[in-house]
């Protein structure tokens, strides 16, 4: 599955999360019909997988869970404390950041 970032063509949705959450990015990707709106936060960063047309496979979401998780620094979160909540067509996956300090999840 290859994402294309088309932030630039969203820009009503990057201002609107930037200016109402906790957001310091928020970029937009899409594979065909799916959309991947990536948010990142000082505490946790989230995907966000929608496809309006089928309920997505479990290889896909792995697929742009990993495409994500790679560009993060391995002692910057764990994987045990990820978070995935599914819907109908809709996959928020939300990756809490660890504290440096600690090594806690904040």
């Amino acid at each position: 599955m290859k994402l294309v970032n088309v932030t630039n063509s969203h820009s009503r949705l990057v201002m609107n999360q930037l200016e109402n959450t906790d957001a310091e990015m928020v970029k937009v990707y899409s594979a065909g019909n799916t959309t991947v709106v990536y948010t990142s936060a000082l505490m946790h960063d989230e995907i966000l997988i929608v496809n309006k047309k089928r309920n997505l496979k479990s290889s896909e979401i792995e697929e742009i869970k990993s495409h994500f998780i790679k560009k993060l620094t391995a002692d910057s979160y764990r994987l045990d404390e990820i978070k995935t909540v599914e819907m109908d067509g809709t996959i928020e996956i939300s990756i809490p950041k660890v504290n440096q300090r600690n090594g806690v999840a904040i």
